[in-house]
């Protein structure tokens, strides 16, 4: 027999449960796309030191052209969601004498979709890719 007092417990319990579980789903979402940009961001410094090491064993590639290679790969696949930022490239660094190691650095700052909104959360968070290779 159930007691007229209980009506509607389930729809109260849901409505302190469900901001929670949106809470944790946009967590979850916003952590994934973080680890995916890093990846990304890993892989073009790869990419970039690649080309480097490869196409120039002197040690005399052009920096402009590493950085190129850098940013169609970032262009092709971070996902910034219509952010406006942009990823820093700064300049290769070549060990002398050549042919050494090639230091390519990639820097970018993930801005958070949702989660900003909540003021104990930052707002954005650095993210940088280093790959060092030997010249071939």
């Amino acid at each position: 027999m159930r007691i007229m007092s209980e009506r509607g417990v389930a729809a109260v319990e849901f409505a302190l449960v469900a901001p929670l579980l949106v809470l944790l789903l946009f967590a979850t979402i916003e952590f994934g796309l973080v680890l995916f940009d890093k990846a990304v961001i890993t892989n073009a410094s790869r990419e970039g030191a690649r080309f480097g090491s490869v196409h120039d064993p002197t040690g005399t590639v052009d920096n402009a052209a590493i950085k190129a290679v850098v940013n169609t790969y970032l262009g092709d696949h971070l996902i910034n969601l219509g952010s406006s930022n942009t990823a820093d490239v700064p300049d290769p660094q070549w060990d002398t004498p050549a042919p050494g190691f090639l230091t390519v650095t990639v820097n970018y700052t993930y801005d958070f979709l949702v989660l900003p909104n909540f003021s104990f959360i930052d707002t954005s968070i650095d993210l940088s890719g280093v790959t060092v290779m030997k010249v071939e």
